[in-house]
């Protein structure tokens, strides 16, 4: 992909020689410059593991497939406290979790994961049949980060769960560049 961006010519100070950076480059100074430019757009997602969550097992067949397109590894539970037992076994880098889940609800499930700092940084994503404003709230307010309705766009779910992946394992390059302990639970 190629920059389009201005660059941004400056004069050194020291009379040295003149630089050229491109504005907004996710090159900056503190480590970055580890990362090559482009690489923001083609981050490998083989890496990353996302846990599926659903009590129906249609449904979990029908987002499993979806979810096959991605290079991810992919894990099932088939309610909240099997998930919170595969998150504390095998964490993952995103939970795509159902609401409404005999045992534990998925806003539970959500809270407990949000609420714990060693699991805080997995990135929560909730399927809802439900299409309330309160419902969408209490998604917002048990900590996700995404919420997708049901029935599940094939596209709008594979854009959303690329996008958040990037995020997530980007973020995790940042902190182990940056030497932070605990870069994956962050």
């Amino acid at each position: 992909m190629s920059d389009h961006r201005q660059p941004d010519e400056r004069e050194p100070s020291d009379g040295g020689e003149r630089r050229t950076e491109h504005v907004g480059s996710a090159r900056a100074e503190g480590g970055l410059e580890a990362i090559p430019e482009g690489d923001l757009e083609a981050v490998d997602l083989s890496s990353a593991h996302i846990l599926l969550v659903d009590d129906n097992q249609q449904n979990l067949e029908l987002v499993q497939a979806y979810l096959e397109a991605l290079p991810c590894r992919l894990s099932v539970a088939h309610d909240g406290i099997e998930a919170m037992e595969s998150i504390d076994g095998d964490r993952p880098d995103l939970v795509l979790l159902d609401v409404m889940m005999p045992r534990m609800s998925g806003f539970e499930v959500c809270r407990r994961i949000k609420g714990n700092p060693d699991t805080r940084g997995i990135v929560v994503v909730m399927l809802t049949a439900l299409n309330e404003v309160a419902d969408y709230e209490r998604a917002v307010e048990s900590g996700t980060d995404d919420f997708l309705s049901k029935p599940v766009n094939k596209l709008e779910l594979l854009t959303r769960i690329r996008s958040l992946l990037r995020v997530c394992l980007l973020r995790r390059r940042l902190d182990e560049l940056l030497g932070r302990s605990g870069a994956r639970d962050a």
